[in-house]
């Protein structure tokens, strides 16, 4: 791009819900300001920003896309990011790399589930907002009440800089209300009553200003300049403007508002820190280099491409940097300008500057550039998995390679093979989510895969002491096997203090004892008098280790318990490391079937957002799946959340229930909590099933 001052520059996200018109808001954008000649759709597969076959296909957004285009003397980049919740991960990369969020709410359909998620991860990264409200073009509008859900659910430091001309067919132009124009006839409001609160939300931020202009002196046309971009960094201010991104209506004014008052990177304080101590960045070209890969993306032609915001400092082609990932300095690839799908080289970028850097497998999102590090980008935990696997023998390894892919391009897939199921489990957002990967992996690296729901990673553990003995004699001729091993069992409270626990036992006779954090699991050494010999200890160890991998009662995962091995008998010439080992392993079974056996299942806390309405339903779905409700708070807009504590098998397709139940006006997150204790019904339903299909398998 042509160089340009950083106070010049505005780096803005458009995100909102699925279909309040942000992709066709940009492409619009990027005919009405001379960026491109064509005639973009969305519905007809030519949209700028929704390029990959996925998107071009489903007609909607699933990554975000980084267009640049210059407006009233400002140089916009802008980034494009998808509306349904099922992708937030793309919007929370976005908003890293810029300084202000565009909250786009459809006239019509009002304030939605991923309205409410945008806003709310906008103010978690720290950029200046704005409403735009789009499509007011369509029916049925009832613009008072949209306003006052805005208000309430964001509060009144939301304000209108214009109002719509008329709306529906007849809307056909903005007013402002910072400078009302003399003929405001067929305004929906009147711009002039709006004016004052407008002026107080912009000048609260300095006193000196506030105090004339209450004594009688509006402030200049300089001072609100200054004092409404400072107003929307505090977020005292967060103007509302309107449009139709279809007809164009409102749209160029749109882009003055963000030119007015969106930040520019010299306006929103960031931090980074350098050997333990924070600083403050400051956006210069000759500074210390300050950059943050907030998006990955990997082209049809496997070319990587790195997404750079550049904080502090320039970067050059060919350049060898620092990174936070890699001991010594790396060398950039080649350094692109980025219009959608299109790539143009450059030699250079400086602070303020979005860059792709290509063919570089150091970086990953949110890699720092430099000495400096910036805070990691706090992605969402992903819940909802399938197994998969490939449809073709022959293709795990291939499968496993597109899979790396994709965790890389998004951070909301976890690719992982569980040590206990065997199963290769992708977990995401959501079903949706998931189906999208598996289209691209059909479309991209040509694979066929199954999926299935993944097995729910039980465990089992003891609930009260117990003790026995299991002797392993075997003779058939020649040198025979032996090995007798005397065992006590105990349960282990989760994250048990070894010594603590050790002491309250009274392991008198205690010589070593071994601690495993993965299954919590203590086994001591009691053994006296040589019974049995010390070099045949790790047989035993490694036998009860088979056990806790293996399982007992339905071959799961063992955790939570000590084993003291007290006494054993040897035989000098048949007892041998294989005979102590099988000892251990069985008397380690005889003695786990006596000791009160049980499942333990995941437990998940879950924090369910809906209208005030649907409160009840959800409360009633919660008990009958056996959740218990932690409690409820009102967070704005006649919505109230929920927090649950309930069990990961009651859960794993939750998002179809609350769709249904709440008309698409719900949402939740979740995160794993603990391992209890699985319902004793339950728990022989998954007994008897583990037993079925080993049944099957042999």
């Amino acid at each position: 791009m042509a160089k340009v001052k950083v106070e010049d520059i505005r780096n803005v996200a458009i995100c909102g819900h699925g279909s309040s018109g942000k992709t066709t808001m940009v492409d619009k954008i990027l005919v009405k300001t001379g960026t491109i000649n064509a005639h973009p759709s969305v519905d007809d597969g030519t949209s700028i920003c929704d390029f990959d076959p996925e998107e071009k296909q489903h007609k909607y957004t699933i990554e975000s896309s980084v267009v640049h285009f210059q407006h009233a003397g400002k140089q916009f980049q802008m980034i494009d990011t998808p509306g349904y919740p099922d992708f937030i991960g793309q919007t929370i990369g976005a908003l890293a790399g810029v300084d202000m969020a565009l909250i786009v709410v459809n006239a019509h359909s009002g304030i939605e589930v991923n309205t409410r998620r945008v806003f709310q991860e906008a103010g978690k990264a720290g950029v200046g907002r704005m409403i735009v409200i789009n499509k007011m073009d369509g029916d049925n509008i009832d613009f008072p009440g949209l306003l006052e859900s805005i208000r309430n659910l964001w509060g009144n430091q939301c304000v209108l800089l214009n109002v719509p001309i008329g709306q529906g067919t007849d809307f056909r132009g903005v007013a402002s209300t910072l400078r009302v124009p003399e003929d405001t006839s067929g305004a929906l409001m009147d711009p002039q009553e709006i004016n004052e609160p407008l002026l107080e939300s912009i000048i609260e931020v300095d006193e000196a200003v506030m105090e004339r202009y209450f004594e009688g002196q509006p402030p200049t046309d300089a001072e609100l300049s200054r004092l409404i971009v400072r107003a929307v960094a505090e977020g005292s201010l967060i103007p509302i403007v309107c449009c139709s991104g279809k007809t164009e209506v409102g749209l160029m004014e749109v882009l003055d508002a963000v030119a007015m008052c969106g930040l520019s990177p010299a306006d929103l304080q960031r931090k980074a820190t350098l050997d333990e101590q924070q600083i403050d960045i400051e956006p210069k070209a000759d500074g210390p280099l300050i950059a943050q890969v907030f998006k990955t993306r990997i082209d049809p032609f496997v070319q990587k491409l790195s997404f750079i915001r550049i904080h502090s400092g320039t970067i050059k082609r060919d350049q060898t940097v620092p990174t936070c990932s890699a001991r010594k300095g790396v060398k950039l690839g080649p350094l692109l300008q980025v219009q959608a799908s299109e790539t143009t080289g450059i030699d250079e970028a400086g602070p303020g500057e979005i860059v792709a850097i290509a063919k570089m497998e150091e970086l990953r999102t949110g890699t720092t550039l430099g000495d400096h590090t910036l805070p990691a980008i706090a992605f969402p935990t992903p819940m909802v998995g399938l197994a998969v696997s490939p449809k073709s023998r022959g293709d795990e390894t291939k499968l496993s390679g597109a899979l790396s892919k994709v965790a890389e391009e998004d951070p909301t897939i976890h690719i992982d093979r569980d040590a206990q199921t065997k199963e290769l489990v992708m977990t995401g957002m959501s079903e949706l989510h998931l189906m999208v990967i598996r289209e691209r992996l059909h479309r991209r690296d040509k694979l066929e895969v199954e999926t299935k729901e993944p097995k729910i990673p039980f465990r089992e553990t003891i609930q009260s002491p117990a003790e026995g003995s299991y002797r392993h004699k075997k003779q058939t001729g020649g040198r025979g096997q032996f090995g007798e091993v005397h065992i006590r069992m105990y349960p282990l409270p989760r994250g048990t203090d070894i010594e603590e626990f050790a002491t309250k036992q009274r392991f008198p006779q205690m010589k070593s004892n071994h601690y495993d954090e993965t299954h919590n699991f203590l086994w001591v050494d009691s053994v006296v008098g040589g019974v049995i010999p010390g070099n045949f200890m790790p047989a035993i160890e490694k036998g009860f280790r088979e056990r806790l991998v293996g399982g007992v009662i339905a071959g799961y995962m063992v955790q939570d318990l000590c084993i003291e091995v007290h006494f054993g008998k040897h035989h000098p010439v048949d007892s041998s490391e294989t005979a102590f080992k099988t000892a251990a392993r069985m008397a380690f079974r005889q003695v786990f079937e006596k000791a009160g056996p049980c499942l333990l299942e995941p437990v998940v806390k879950m924090e369910i957002t809906v209208p005030e309405a649907n409160v009840g339903d959800v409360y009633s779905d919660m008990s009958s799946r056996g959740g218990r409700v932690q409690g409820s708070e009102a967070v704005g807009g006649n919505l109230q959340t929920i927090r649950v504590e309930i069990p990961l098998r009651e859960v794993t397709t939750y998002a179809r229930t609350l769709s249904s139940m709440t008309g698409g006006q719900g949402s939740y997150t979740m995160e794993f909590s603990h391992y209890d204790v699985m319902p004793g019904n339950v728990q022989q339903e998954i007994m008897s099933k583990s037993k079925l299909e080993d049944e099957e398998e042999d």
